[in-house]
């Protein structure tokens, strides 16, 4: 299981700490509110909006260096485009991981 870490934003600041402190507060702030929208969009079963959300969150999986979980959102997004949900609870799971990680920074 991949862990989200914060190599690519080092990468991008080359070294520029106000530039990461200022990336990683936008992602603390942003994805525990789109895992909410994510969480509502699921359970009201609106496909486009969750289809959506995916697609949104997806770019912050790869840079927090998840790769495989950013597939994973591909496929989602594709699925949910065609009305279906099946990989709800993996992405979930997968929001889940990224609201700790952000939590701890």
């Amino acid at each position: 299981m991949q862990q989200p870490n914060l190599v690519y934003i080092k990468e991008l600041s080359a070294g520029d700490l106000a530039f990461e402190q200022k990336f990683i507060n936008v992602l603390k702030e942003e994805i525990p509110l789109e895992k909410e929208e994510y969480l509502k969009s699921v359970r009201e079963q609106n496909f486009k909006r969750t289809g959506d959300l995916v697609h949104k969150v997806k770019h912050k999986l790869s840079i927090l260096g998840l790769t495989e979980d950013y597939k994973l959102a591909v496929s989602f997004e594709a699925a949910l485009n065609e009305k279906d949900d099946a990989l709800k609870e993996t992405f979930s799971a997968i929001l889940d991981k990224i609201d700790t990680y952000c939590k701890t920074l």
